[in-house]
């Protein structure tokens, strides 16, 4: 069974391939009934979204995605229900896009040392927007210089811990992006915990500590998670006392394992997060 819910996806505001009326759209167009977008620290593609889902009638949320840092761990927190116009939000997400470049040119050399050269310029070719310059745009262009067949390759190969091109950055801490969230009235959601390279110990430390912070949610069923990992934070999300989310996590059609706007069911037992904006899928 799914759920018509989708409150993870991404436009070419952030590193989607799509502008934010298309992917609302789409989503749209495959029954969704409560839609976010939530793009990487930055909120500027969401008039444009809102705009779209209104002529579906469909039911709309202002998203985003904040980069964090936890320890050696980068994190993404998804903020749902937020006022866009928040300055705590604003300033907040406006000092995290100013670290992308300086990290973006460290990859570059990076992968220079390795025989990639001029990555970076080749990135940007696919970055609509330029602050937001991301490794799933150096992805796309490794792809299409046949560094690999692929961006999931890439991402084995390249521009992960321990590979050429990545490079430790220090984005918001956690407590801070967890602070912007609720200071623009929004909820904290943890993304796809299940892509975080923790042992169980370790994901326990993490949850405790994000909900002493004020997580409120953690995503459940995420475009990353196969079976196995849906029932593991299901059962997570209950014992911690976490509401579950769910989202596609949409980047591009070819590049995720779902298209927009649906999402499996929960497992029973859940408190989905969206019960307070679509009760009657709750």
């Amino acid at each position: 069974m799914m759920v018509p819910v989708d409150l993870h996806c991404h436009s070419n505001f952030s590193d989607g391939l799509l502008p934010p009326q298309e992917v609302t759209r789409k989503a749209a167009e495959r029954g969704c009934k409560l839609f976010a977008l939530t793009d990487h620290d930055d909120t500027r593609g969401l008039a444009l979204a809102a705009e779209e889902a209104a002529k579906y009638d469909m039911k709309f949320l202002n998203g985003v995605e904040v980069s964090a840092s936890w320890g050696k761990y980068t994190l993404h927190i998804v903020g749902l229900n937020v006022d866009p116009a928040n300055p705590v939000l604003s300033e907040g997400l406006a000092s995290v896009r100013a670290g992308r470049d300086d990290r973006a040119q460290q990859m570059s050399a990076s992968l220079a040392r390795v025989g990639l050269d001029n990555v970076l310029e080749g990135a940007r070719k696919y970055a609509e927007n330029p602050e937001m310059i991301s490794r799933t745009h150096f992805a796309r262009y490794l792809v299409e210089i046949g560094a690999a067949k692929d961006t999931k390759s890439v991402f084995k190969k390249f521009l992960v811990r321990g590979k050429p091109g990545y490079v430790d950055h220090e984005w918001a801490r956690m407590h801070e992006a967890i602070e912007w969230i609720r200071a623009a009235g929004g909820v904290a959601v943890l993304a796809h915990p299940g892509r975080y390279e923790m042992g169980n110990e370790t994901m326990r430390v993490l949850l405790t500590e994000y909900r002493r912070l004020g997580g409120e949610a953690i995503e459940v069923v995420s475009g990353s998670h196969g079976a196995a990992e849906v029932g593991r934070f299901g059962r997570l999300a209950q014992e911690f006392g976490f509401m579950a989310s769910c989202g596609t996590d949409y980047h591009a059609t070819g590049e995720g394992a779902r298209e927009p706007g649906l999402n499996p069911e929960l497992p029973i037992g859940c408190t989905p997060v969206w019960a307070q904006w679509l009760p009657e899928h709750a």
